[in-house]
């Protein structure tokens, strides 16, 4: 087992191309594709299922036991009606946290998920 100063760490960039290739692309009516961002909320950027297969192949890629993840910490999350800006400019009230890439970049580099967790 390599030790730990020899063991190459994942980078933000690495961890954020890993979930673009796993994810689909959002996109615009106007037909403008969206990359994913480190900060963005992945809640209101794919559906769950598929965020869920992509965070299995994660768990199988950078070892991390993401059966421990607190869901509920996360989800339900409000997402946004097509026309809701027409009648009001007033932001959604989250009422859970978002989830991000940025969140699972620093918990691969820890070696275990660092946030919300489920009690076992």
């Amino acid at each position: 087992m390599p030790t730990l100063s020899r063991m190459r760490l994942p980078h933000n960039s690495e961890v954020l191309d890993f979930f673009r290739a796993e994810l689909p692309v959002m996109g615009t009516l106007t037909g403008k594709m969206i990359p994913l961002q480190l900060d963005d909320a992945l809640q209101a950027y794919t559906e769950f299922d598929d965020l869920s297969l992509a965070i299995d192949k994660y768990s199988k890629k950078y070892d991390i036991d993401v059966s421990v993840i607190d869901f509920s910490a996360y989800y339900p999350w409000e997402t946004e009606w097509f026309f809701r800006k027409c009648f009001t400019k007033k932001p959604i009230r989250q009422t859970v946290k978002p989830l991000t890439v940025k969140m699972f970049a620093e918990s691969a580099r820890a070696g275990e998920w660092l946030y919300e967790k489920e009690h076992q």
